[in-house]
């Protein structure tokens, strides 16, 4: 489950990877070391060999043969020659849409020749704005004179619209389509064409499917995209790894834009030189800097106002990276477009992404495909009436479609949208705000979507200065393949390559690398926190004198729970069963040492089935047990501190239990303390939260967006929790500001947690 898990998004990984995987899904050290046996053991891991920053990558043996099958099908496909149009047929195409005013550059000219030769499989490269889909209204006709029905496909529904709109191909989406073949309805023929466009954007296994499915039938397959543009959301590079192997053609004479200067930014953009094209941008006046976000965005809804005054006629789009930036655009072109009289009478409607206010005039966007209503995911409209039970939308295209809320609610405003819901657009003007999550993906969709002008605008909060902005929107994030790398020998384990157990390198991750990214999310939770009356804990001593190897002997473990005492202290406590509180202190130092020896030893040698030597899970249920005779839960709660910080194992294994006495104490206090206390619960909810806000922030402006992800995902968990807790949500009513709460919307606490902060949606959170 793990593998399949880590890689769906991802056909290859690292040890960090895994590292970060189990921790996420391991209740304790000991689900966690057991994890981390298992994956390391599985026969279905293999190991690559290095990627270009050194460190050894990781994928499956499922991922290998998708690839292989991928391959197989493709290679097939190349190899057979039946579907060949003739020139009279070609020639007719192009004197018909020449007749139209439409005339093939000569690079076009060959991509149609390419696509309409006699091979199964063809493969077009295209920078953004290069006329792909006209070339493929061409090779429409030239096919269908050939006597081939001709289909086509994408990935996203507006994706599929936008070829269909500009070649004429029928299209759908994949996902449809495979629907429909596993149902045994429209399955392909030998006399079918596909073209799948914006091809880069599916997955491995995916793609895998479909030319599977063609090869077997003889169908023939047009793939056309760009592999610099936004990477599959699944795993995989396919449509790079074909390119690369099989060849094709390839169009780089951009036609979007309308001045040279810009066709040759989009050039720069397709081509990773992402400094260039903004520097070329930043000289016309069209790079705006702010002195924060918040400015930035000002800025860009105040000169968006400007420009639709101005140009009224023609066609524009806010873009920017996450959807909670793309709600606060949207409110404020809202508020622009409402003080210029240009919405009619507020309408409040309560949508799948919570309450909102819609009048006629407003610009909205669709957010699923529903084939009835003839939209897709990223149609955008004009709204001409609405009300609280339905909508009547114009939508770009002119068709005006109208609908009932009950039955179709998945809308939202569409002044502005994400640069995913961008590729394959084309407007007049567009106007970005750049954020630390861009990529150089990113960065080329957004800054290529215009025929005429494009504006950026950035924060200085978020980049200090313009070499952090070119930094940050220049990061190359391609994904990979298996196949990229040389295999080394996957018939073995890779542990037995190496002449070492999996054990012995995941120890090596837990003492290295997890406490490093623990300590991150920790931070000063432990700091200043003492038991009444305890002193000031000593320094870890390392190794001391009369310790062998560094290990303490029994009954020489540090300072005792509740006070500070030197080795030697504790030996005489231990010697002195005449005071029953000082003998009681000695026994549970023992027992912890023990206890610590035993996990310790344990995660050393874990075996197949993620355990230990039979003797050691012996002692180690042994030491649970003896810990739990002297401290109740004893042996809980310092596991729990273990998962916490893995170093702390090794220190009290040692002796050294300063440090791993104050983590078990706020373990316990966690687990028994707070449920006592219900005002204490509440600080500590409110302390945790705004500690995971600020964490998300700084991961946001970093660029961390995996860090970000996980840190929302905690502050979603921590929403949800208070729908079972209506203790803690009374008592936190009254501290909706230290929340980040500034509004009283009547929804529950836990809703408006979620809603405030844009974390919770999909998990159940009413809102």
């Amino acid at each position: 489950m793990a593998l399949d898990a880590i890689t769906h998004q991802q056909s290859t990984f690292t040890r960090r990877d895994i590292a970060k995987f189990a921790h996420r899904h391991s209740d304790g050290i000991g689900q966690f070391d057991q994890v981390m046996g298992a994956i390391g053991n599985a026969p279905d891991l293999i190991e690559l060999g290095k990627d270009g920053r050194g460190e050894d990558r990781f994928t499956t043996r499922k991922m290998i043969e998708t690839e292989q099958r991928l391959h197989r099908a493709a290679d097939r496909m190349a190899g057979e020659e039946r579907h060949a149009v003739s020139d009279r047929h070609r020639e007719a195409a192009l004197a018909r849409t020449a007749q139209r005013g439409l005339v093939l550059s000569s690079e076009q000219a060959e991509a149609l020749a390419h696509v309409t030769d006699g091979r199964g499989l063809g493969v077009v490269v295209g920078f953004a704005g290069t006329g792909k889909s006209a070339m493929l209204g061409v090779a429409r006709h030239s096919w269908a004179a050939a006597g081939y029905e001709v289909r086509g496909a994408a990935l996203s529904g507006i994706a599929a619209e936008n070829l269909e709109t500009g070649s004429g191909i029928s299209s759908r989406t994949i996902a449809s389509m495979e629907h429909s073949w596993g149902q045994g309805r429209d399955l392909l023929t030998a006399r079918d064409v596909l073209v799948i466009d914006e091809a880069g954007m599916v997955g491995t296994r995916q793609l895998e499917r479909v030319l599977s499915h063609a090869a077997v039938v003889g169908a023939k397959v047009v793939l056309v995209g760009d592999p610099q543009q936004l990477q599959a959301i699944e795993a995989g590079a396919a449509f790079r790894s074909l390119h690369e192997r099989h060849g094709g053609v390839e169009i780089g004479q951009v036609r979007r834009q309308r001045e040279d200067w810009q066709r040759d930014a989009t050039r720069d953009l397709a081509t990773g030189r992402i400094g260039t094209a903004i520097g070329a941008y930043e000289a016309q006046g069209m790079v705006h800097q702010a002195a924060t976000r918040d400015d930035a965005r000002e800025d860009l809804v105040e000169r968006w106002d400007r420009d639709r005054k101005a140009q009224p006629e023609a066609s524009r789009i806010i873009l920017t990276h996450t959807n909670d930036e793309v709600r606060a655009l949207n409110k404020a072109a809202r508020e622009r477009m409402r003080a210029a009289g240009d919405l009619g009478d507020e309408v409040h409607v309560d949508v799948e992404r919570g309450a909102r206010s819609f009048a006629r005039g407003d610009r909205v966007m669709f957010l699923r495909n529903e084939r009835s209503l003839g939209v897709k995911n990223g149609t955008l409209g004009v709204i001409e009436e609405v009300s609280t039970q339905s909508m009547t939308v114009r939508t770009d295209e002119g068709r005006s479609v109208r609908f009932d809320l009950k039955d179709y609610a998945q809308i939202d405003h569409g002044y502005a949208a994400t640069i995913h819901k961008a590729q394959g657009m084309t407007v007049d003007r567009t106007h970005v705000l750049a954020t630390p999550g861009m990529d150089a993906h990113g960065s080329y969709v957004a800054l290529s979507r215009h025929r005429d002008r494009m504006d950026l605008h950035y924060g200085s909060d978020d980049f200090a200065t313009r070499d952090r902005l070119v930094r940050t929107l220049s990061r190359d994030r391609a994904k990979d393949m298996a196949s990229d790398y040389d295999q080394m020998d996957p018939a073995q384990h890779y542990a037995e390559r190496r002449g070492i157990t999996f054990r012995q390198r995941v120890v090596e991750i837990v003492r290295r690398v997890v406490p490093e990214q623990l300590r991150d999310r920790i931070g000063g939770l432990m700091d200043g926190l003492r038991a009444p009356g305890e002193a000031e804990p000593a320094q870890d001593r390392g190794h001391q004198p009369g310790r062998e190897d560094g290990r303490a002997r029994d009954g020489d473990a540090g300072a005792a729970p509740g006070r500070e005492a030197s080795a030697r202290g504790a030996q005489r406590e231990a010697d002195a069963p005449a005071d029953p509180e000082a003998a009681l202190r000695s026994a549970r130092t023992k027992a912890l040492v023990r206890h610590a020896r035993a996990l310790d030893a344990a995660t050393r040698s874990v075996n197949a089935d993620g355990q230990g030597t039979p003797e050691q899970m012996r002692e180690l249920r042994d030491a649970r047990d003896a810990f739990e005779r002297v401290r109740p839960h004893g042996w809980r709660d310092a596991e729990a501190a273990y998962v916490r910080n893995p170093e702390l194992v090794r220190e009290a294994a040692a002796g050294r239990v300063n440090r791993i006495v104050l983590a078990l104490q706020l373990e316990t206090e966690i687990r028994t303390g707070l449920q006592a206390d219900p005002i204490r619960r509440a600080d500590r909810f409110v302390e945790r939260w705004q500690k995971l806000y600020r964490s998300s922030q700084d991961q946001y402006q970093a660029g961390d967006m995996s860090g970000y992800t996980s840190t929302r995902t905690a502050m979603s968990n921590m929403a949800k929790s208070l729908e079972r807790d209506p203790q803690l949500e009374s008592l936190l009513e009254n501290r909706k500001r230290d929340l980040g709460i500034h509004t009283d919307s009547g929804r529950s606490l836990a809703a408006e947690l979620a809603f405030s902060h844009g974390v919770g949606r999909g998990r159940g959170i009413g809102i």
